[in-house]
């Protein structure tokens, strides 16, 4: 059966009910799906036929709904939304998961040398860098300047906050120095997100009514987005960063790390790609993409503009962005 005569379905809408965390959690799982970034090039450009075709309303051959959207993914999973060019790998969603599970490993296994400190949490931020910039948007690039900016910031509260509370911890029990890393990441995510989207904050982000309607700007809906993604990405490091020492901490007690040193690394590792398998989705989920606010909340101008409306919302959405 060719797609053609199928059911037309609106593939640049997410496949899941956005509406529920169970569609949303589903949505994400399929975008920061790990394996994608094995999809070899002759699979990414024939993804790319499919969508561009079938957007066109051509005829893409003898495919399923299924396949349809698996070659959606695909296309999700390497191209960039609003540029349509192939993204650098290790910048895409679906390296999220291999790539962070590596560094934070790397980064536990050793976070009591200071070079070591050092040089770990600079490789996550600069890795945090190529992933702002491999996904800045196309309608307002961020600027070069701006992720310098971000980047230096960011790397300098990630290594303050490790090296100072690495000062502090020394005569504290072990478990405490294997949490510094945690408070570094939390921290330098606390200053990296505001600085990617410091425009949004001078200027506001477009707030619309329940049809699309765009009623205006607004620097508190900016805020509060910037702050549920600030809670989402912290979420995500915090089953791999707080539960995964608590396992380590009772493997060093029990004199099984001193008898396999060399373990602590392949078990840090793979109980951390683990958690962040689960965690990089769900917390991505856990709060709507298109998020809502109460008129009530907004900048008196904006509300008073809004409140003279012929039929004015109560509340009002807006894009809180990943």
């Amino acid at each position: 059966m060719a797609t053609v005569n199928l059911p037309r379905v609106d593939i640049d809408k997410p496949r899941y009910d956005q509406s529920t965390y169970v569609g949303r959690a589903k949505h994400f799982f399929s975008i920061t799906n790990p394996l994608n970034i094995f999809a070899t090039d002759k699979e990414l450009r024939n993804a790319k036929h499919i969508v561009d075709t079938y957007r066109s309303g051509g005829d893409v051959g003898s495919i399923t709904i299924d396949e349809l959207w698996r070659a959606k993914e695909l296309y999700d999973s390497a191209f960039h939304p609003d540029t349509g060019e192939k993204m650098f790998v290790i910048g895409r969603m679906s390296a999220q998961v291999p790539m962070n599970m590596t560094i934070t490993g790397l980064m536990m296994t050793f976070y009591k040398s200071t070079p070591a400190v050092v040089f770990w949490q600079w490789i996550n931020q600069s890795f945090n860098a190529i992933v702002n910039y491999t996904n800045r948007s196309g309608d307002s690039p961020i600027t070069n300047k701006q992720l310098a900016t971000s980047y230096i910031l960011a790397t300098g509260g990630a290594l303050s906050t490790a090296l100072g509370l690495n000062s502090l911890v020394k005569k504290a029990p072990p478990l405490i120095g294997r949490w510094v890393p945690f408070a570094a990441v939390a921290s330098a995510n606390c200053i990296n997100i505001p600085m990617m989207r410091l425009k949004e904050i001078q200027e506001g982000v477009a707030v619309s009514d329940a049809n699309g309607n765009k009623l205006g700007y607004s620097r508190r809906a900016a805020l509060d987005g910037i702050m549920l993604v600030t809670l989402s990405r912290i979420g995500m490091a915090t089953p791999g960063m707080v539960i995964v020492p608590i396992f380590m901490d009772r493997l060093e007690k029990k004199g099984f790390l001193a008898r396999y040193p060399w373990s602590t690394a392949p078990i840090q590792l793979a109980l951390i790609g683990l958690c962040l398998t689960f965690a990089t989705p769900m917390c991505c989920a856990l709060f709507s993409q298109q998020a809502a606010i109460h008129v009530a909340m907004l900048e008196p101008d904006l509300r008073e503009k809004i409140r003279k409306l012929p039929d004015p919302p109560d509340i009002v959405y807006y894009n809180k962005g990943l």
